[in-house]
């Protein structure tokens, strides 16, 4: 069995070396090195050979990769190194690398062509000025050779333990057996459809109810499934922490269950979490942990390894112990773990390291995402980008003369576009060239400040240049599926956006890389909602997992004769206390009520407060801690009583799990439809064009998706029983309700206190809310 390894990936283990050097310097785009490498190889003659393949065997490793670019008439192999500024700021360590990975493809070349000798350039261009530096050597194909053995055989005992390693894990996989006597009822269902979905390469959308054990019944096939289809990479990716932590819980209880199953789990997390030094930049001359940081790597590598679960705080402590940065060990352990756990950004992003990993490693990656129905609102933020006239001003008074007056040409061009319209809100019919324009000469006069200037930039100047970056760089790929808009507030302050609403083209690829990806969530429903709006392919399979809960656990009520309408709030909170009292005095215990708003939420609250004094409530606040959180969840304990108020779509809408007498009801008085606005409109409007189901892909579906996630805190084991009231006259609406789980039995309205009257939707005009449905 041979151990296939890129030539970068075989010349960065082996020949990197010295400290860490992330400080922020104007290094070219990915597009831009692509721009530059196309400008390098359009110089050349008629019989230049760009990407050229080679490959080549030494032991068990099977090293290949693309050379840049050959002209076999000068018999010159050459190596581009896009660059900006002043090219002595290239580190030592960086060249080192350089003239590696050159003089791999130089030995490859050699073997392949049969040649005794080959011309080297590293070929160094600033993609700022077009020039090119090149260094030159010339080799023997011996000494290639030589130095060629010598980074494999560097190399080749953890190739060796690699593919040791790989041989047990496929012999250990193949035997794996479910981590309990049995799997849930809709739990085995969930685990054929993606073991079968991985077994044909196809990607799936699974929506399967809580309470089964979607994580555990997700993860297992995907195990079995990777000796038989030769995975070689399981990435689960989670919307939040608590699923981060569910998938960790789930690896260590299938691994418990199979003590000699040699299973590398990694778990990612964000840098900001991860820094010991946020204070310190990321270079030796300022952080003792990127200090030497290549030198210590290999020590911290296989000590890593050799964890249970490379988990935050176990691989905090391997690189404390030897003084690397735990941020970048991870970073690293990612290339040697079998299953990585991370956030969405890590596959999804325009930047995503483990998407950028598995195409230059040429992965044969599974990928599970959790609680898919996050990801349409994530990716729509990923791909925007936005800039502030307030940000601006105050870049301008922190700039160096040179920036401040192309920065200030970006202003007097704001203003222009500003003046075209008195509307405070207008969506522009193209791009805004002109303030392109200027964007592109202020984030240059930055680059070519820091190529003299080293020193880091004043963080206002710095926060709106990484802003215009990503303006200027979604600006590139702007089409029907973002706008442009400009929110005016008042004569002197706008932001103008470029606004992602349909994430589909830049998600397709992701899609299409993975062998199968499996998208999982108690409410995908509609399919072809998520379908078009993510771009999954043509060929992606749907299942919708029967429930194990039965109508009996769940008594469900629709108060028909109640409108949470805007216009009819304020008649409806003395109603809404009075039910929750009676429910509550009927049967005391613990309760979560949702609301659409924490206006809303306040004034029910007070309502019952009021009232009814002797019932415990708590609310949720607005930017509550992580702290402030978990008190709110604690006042949910099995002999506790008393009412939760919170805002529907919140950190208590999703996630959370209080089974058994920790919560026995809900009242959500809201359909959740997102508020009508200028933004949600364009949104309307582009989902008519584009889907035909403008309404529904915009309000009705998002809404009606928080609606059946909160209910859904309340039932969570098949011992479980509880209520769930529904409060809004549209619940009883026929294209409403066949939103709501199949499981559920929808009863008759209860008895309404005497004080609660019938409330004529017919009074109501307000909003398209009201008039879709």
């Amino acid at each position: 069995m041979s151990y296939v390894v890129a030539v970068r990936t075989l010349c960065e283990f082996t020949a990197r070396q010295g400290d860490l050097d992330l400080r922020f310097t104007p290094s070219p785009t990915a597009q831009e090195g692509i721009a530059g490498h196309a400008v390098v190889t359009s110089r050349r003659g008629a019989s230049y050979k760009a990407e050229l393949p080679l490959q080549g065997d030494y032991g068990p490793l099977r090293v290949r990769g693309r050379a840049d670019g050959y002209d076999p008439e000068r018999n010159l192999l050459e190596e581009i190194k896009t660059y900006r500024g002043d090219l002595s700021n290239v580190p030592d360590n960086h060249r080192h690398l350089h003239w590696a990975q050159l003089r791999v493809y130089g030995h490859l070349l050699c073997q392949e062509y049969k040649l005794p000798k080959v011309d080297l350039a590293l070929v160094y261009f600033d993609i700022g000025t077009g020039e090119e530096t090149v260094l030159r050597e010339t080799q023997e194909a011996p000494a290639l050779q030589a130095l060629f053995e010598d980074q494999c055989s560097r190399f080749i005992a953890w190739a060796e333990q690699e593919l040791e390693h790989r041989a047990a894990r496929d012999m250990a996989l193949n035997g794996l057996r479910f981590p309990y006597a049995a799997l849930r009822p809709g739990q085995r269902q969930l685990a054929e459809s993606v073991f079968r979905a991985n077994a044909s390469g196809r990607c799936l959308l699974a929506q399967a109810p809580t309470g089964i054990g979607k994580t555990v019944g997700s993860l297992f096939p995907v195990l079995k499934a990777a000796p038989l289809h030769k995975l070689d990479k399981v990435f689960f990716l989670a919307a939040k922490t608590p699923g981060r932590q569910l998938a960790l819980d789930a690896a260590k209880t299938i691994a418990a269950g199979e003590p000699a199953l040699p299973l590398r789990v990694l778990e990612l997390a964000a840098r900001e979490k991860s820094c010991e030094h946020p204070d310190k930049a990321c270079t030796g001359s300022s952080c003792p942990l990127a200090r030497g940081f290549y030198d210590r790597l290999p020590a911290a590598r296989n000590a890593a390894l050799g964890l249970p679960v490379m988990e935050r705080a176990a691989l905090r402590e391997v690189a404390l112990a030897h003084d690397v940065c735990p941020y970048y060990l991870g970073s690293e352990m990612a290339r040697w773990s079998d299953v990585v756990i991370g956030d969405y950004n890590y596959y999804f992003d325009g930047g995503a390291m483990l998407y950028g990993l598995a195409q230059a490693n040429q992965w044969r990656v599974s990928v599970l995402v959790d609680e898919a129905h996050n990801l349409v609102a994530r990716a729509r933020s990923m791909y925007s980008a936005g800039l502030d006239r307030a940000s601006l001003r105050l870049a301008r008074n922190a700039a160096p003369p040179t920036v401040r007056k192309a920065l200030e040409r970006v202003a007097r061009t704001w203003s222009e576009l500003a003046k075209q319209s008195a509307q405070s809100y207008e969506v522009l019919p193209t791009l805004p060239n002109k303030l392109l324009g200027a964007l592109q000469n202020a984030t240059s006069a930055v680059n070519d400040f820091l190529a003299s200037h080293p020193a880091p930039l004043e963080p206002a100047l710095q926060a709106f240049y990484f802003d215009a970056l990503a303006f200027v760089r979604l600006a590139e790929s702007f089409a029907e599926h973002s706008i442009c808009d400009i929110t005016r507030h008042g004569t002197r302050d706008s932001a103008i956006r470029i606004r992602n609403l349909i994430p589909a083209p830049f998600l397709k690829p992701r899609f299409a890389l993975a062998h199968s990806t499996t998208l999982f969530s108690a409410t995908l429903s509609p399919w072809h909602y998520y379908s078009d709006t993510l771009g999954l392919l043509d060929d992606t399979a749907w299942v919708d997992v029967e429930s194990p809960f039965c109508a009996g656990q769940l008594a469900v009520h629709v108060m028909d004769g109640i409108s949470t309408r805007y216009k009819h709030r304020a008649a409806s909170v003395a109603p809404i206390a009075e039910l929750m009292a009676g429910q509550y005095r009927q049967r005391p215990g613990n309760y979560l009520a949702f609301f659409s708003s924490f206006e809303y939420l306040e004034q029910v609250a007070a309502q019952v407060a009021e009232r009814y004094p002797d019932i415990p409530i708590w609310r949720q606040a607005r930017r509550m801690s992580e702290e402030e959180r978990a008190a709110f969840l604690e006042r949910f304990t099995p002999h506790g009583s008393g009412i939760g108020f919170a805002v529907l779509g919140g950190a208590f809408g999703e996630g959370i799990d209080l089974p058994g007498a920790r919560l026995i009801g809900a009242f959500v008085a809201t359909l959740g439809l997102p508020q009508v606005n200028p933004v949600n409109e364009q949104v309307r409007e582009r989902m008519q064009a584009m889907f035909g189901a403008g309404y529904d892909y915009t309000y009705l579906y998002p809404g009606m998706q928080k609606v059946v996630q909160a209910a859904g805190r309340v039932i969570r084991t098949e011992e479980d029983t509880g209520v769930l009231y529904l409060i809004d006259e549209r619940f009883a609406q026929p294209r409403v309700r066949e939103l709501l789980p199949r499981w559920w039995r929808l009863g008759a309205q209860p008895q309404l206190p005497p004080s609660v009257t019938n409330i004529d939707p017919a009074h109501d005009r307000v909003a398209a809310h009201d008039q879709a449905l």
